[in-house]
């Protein structure tokens, strides 16, 4: 497996400390804080790891405090209820005895009922699209000179490869529409296990969502006048999807206003089946003089 990806699967490996207390660690992302992304999936396995024989279907968090890259994360999980369909678990990741996010996950045994879905955009396949360190290069080439620390953090190899629909340069941003779409996957085959599958989705579900409402503003989350931070996230996973085959994210953002932007994405399978929804509101705070 890649090496990278292979970090990010230990990542979501919890260390059960007692019941209904786990720990995980951090990898440097090479942001200055942890990785939201990262919190809300391991969040999601430790609430997974005290319900037995039901899927979860939702989960709502909300990003209290940064997260320190260098420290273990801490996950508390009390047992809110076990119904007769449905379960309910609320979850702690503590870091320095402070909360960093605290999350309810709501889980279902599986049951039939009626369906419908919204259908997938029509877009270009991801064959016929630039693969994102392709992007990175020709990106940091037109906005030279580039300062090295930003340089590097773009072409920092993740665990996830985007393939922007319309690619936009984040160093040189023009005001567009407040919407974009983007097909992903894991950079690497990834064992069968579903839930694998599900705190991956949760993983890359935080990645590029909330640089959608920065869009009609020309800025960009790279400016060193901005701050730029998750406030809370919330996804729906509707259907199973693999996340190694290709998935495409399809954003919007219908608000933004007092410094914060919403954002809302759609993930179809390669067959069109929507198998999960997200919304996300974040800080978006330009500071006069900074950088």
């Amino acid at each position: 497996m890649d090496p990278t990806l292979s970090a990010v699967v230990r990542q979501l490996e919890l260390e059960q400390l007692e019941v209904n207390l786990f720990r995980g660690e951090s990898r440097d992302v090479g942001a200055p804080r942890v990785f939201g992304g990262q919190v809300i999936a391991q969040a999601l396995v430790a609430a997974e790891r005290t319900v037995d024989k039901r899927a979860p279907h939702s989960l709502h968090g909300y990003f209290l405090l940064p997260g320190d890259v260098a420290a273990p994360i801490v996950y508390q999980v009390e047992r809110i209820r076990d119904g007769r369909s449905f379960s309910a678990r609320r979850v702690q990741a503590i870091q320095y005895g402070r909360p960093i996010l605290s999350m309810i996950a709501s889980f279902q045994a599986p049951e039939p009922g009626f369906e419908h879905a919204a259908p997938m955009p029509d877009v270009p396949p991801p064959e016929a699209l630039e693969s994102f360190p392709e992007l990175v290069e020709r990106w940091i080439a037109e906005a030279a000179p580039v300062p090295p620390r930003i340089a590097e953090s773009m072409r920092t190899p993740g665990a996830i490869e985007f393939r922007p629909i319309e690619p936009q340069n984040p160093l040189r941003r023009i005001p567009g529409e407040p919407r974009q779409a983007a097909w992903f996957r894991a950079v690497d085959r990834l064992p069968d296990d579903p839930g694998l599958h599900r705190w991956m989705l949760a993983y890359a579900s935080d990645t590029t969502l909330l640089s959608t409402a920065l869009r009609p503003h020309g800025l960009s989350w790279w400016q060193p006048s901005m701050i730029v931070a998750s406030i809370d996230h919330a996804l729906w996973l509707h259907r199973p999807a693999r996340v190694d085959e290709w998935l495409l994210y399809a954003m919007d953002s219908p608000s933004a206003q007092s410094a914060r932007g919403l954002a809302r994405g759609l993930v179809f399978d390669r067959g069109g089946r929507l198998v999960a929804s997200v919304a996300q509101e974040g800080l978006m705070r330009e500071v006069t003089g900074r950088g």
